[in-house]
């Protein structure tokens, strides 16, 4: 695939479902190459319509800077051909900065840009550090409005109107009134990207405030059965996607809420649990016990 200017990226994420990818390690809990290739090559088989490499789900908070280039690399290696690859820019301005070059070098298609790390800012202080990153590259960028970095409809629009290449909020927040009003005040100048934990949940809903996307770890483990779930959004199939819900979603909801940080174990957890062996977390993260996994394993199998 062929580099992607802003706007055919963000044409071509808003089309359909996404999803991150975990990262895979080894034994001594070092990134394990043959087995990343071997998971994004499945993921690349079914209709998705973006790969986030090293995002949340794919532990880039736990990764090096190194670690995070060579991800991201082997990932545009292995299946930037058939789908676009989006890079993570994380932590302060200067290291943001540093690693959205390193992604358009390594030859992704856009970038998100994640909260940056331990510290509080303004609104001010978040569109110049905004601001910064999408000088620094020609990538589209999609801004993560969580944490200590939750945007506000205004934020959204200045960021918007100074930055071309800013085709995207991803929100993890789930802030109704402020969707409304960023939406309001911004309308398609941006696509809507669904980032709270599950997405499936919020789904729905969120359709209504031009949410059209969302970011599906289930996709790791289940991709025929997100992508089903998807497209009973998309149709606003409220019968179809509340039978999914109560199948499967919910109780796997009451799985992952058992621990903090459950939320990226579970999937790899999934992964085990269809054959496909996700492997360990690296800590501060922790696996699932094995009592939870035989659980997850029976709940999947309902559905597979």
């Amino acid at each position: 695939m062929t580099l992607l200017p802003p706007d055919a990226l963000a044409d071509r994420l808003k089309s359909g479902l996404l999803s991150f990818p975990v990262t895979h390690f080894d034994a001594d809990l070092q990134f394990d190459e043959a087995r990343y290739r071997e998971h994004l090559a499945w993921q690349a088989g079914f209709d998705v319509a973006g790969l986030f490499a090293a995002g949340g789900t794919g532990e880039g908070f736990s990764l090096t800077p190194e670690e995070i280039d060579r991800v991201v690399r082997v990932a545009v290696d292995e299946v930037a051909d058939r789908v676009p690859v989006i890079a993570p820019a994380t932590g302060g301005t200067a290291v943001s900065v540093a690693q959205a070059q390193a992604a358009e070098a390594a030859g992704a298609s856009g970038l998100l840009l994640f909260p940056p790390y331990l510290t509080e800012a303004s609104q001010r202080g978040l569109v110049e550090h905004i601001s910064a990153v999408c000088r620094a590259t020609d990538l589209g960028v999609i801004v993560y409005s969580r944490a200590n970095a939750v945007l506000i409809d205004t934020t959204v629009a200045e960021v918007a109107e100074r930055n071309p290449n800013l085709i995207g909020l991803k929100d993890g927040v789930g802030d109704i009134e402020q969707m409304t009003r960023t939406y309001a005040r911004v309308g398609d100048r941006l696509i809507y990207v669904g980032g709270l934990p599950t997405a499936e949940t919020f789904a729905l809903p969120l359709l209504q405030l031009g949410v059209t996307t969302y970011s599906s770890a289930l996709y790791n483990f289940l991709p025929e059965f997100a992508l089903r779930f998807y497209a009973a959004v998309r149709a606003q199939d409220r019968t179809a996607v509340y039978q999914m819900l109560n199948d499967f979603v919910l109780p796997y909801l009451d799985i992952r809420d058992r621990a903090k940080g459950y939320a990226v174990s579970i999937v790899k957890a999934g992964l085990t649990a269809v054959g496909r062996d996700g492997g360990r977390v690296r800590p501060p993260l922790a696996d699932l016990t094995e009592a939870e996994l035989a659980e997850l394993a029976a709940l999947v199998d309902k559905v597979s």
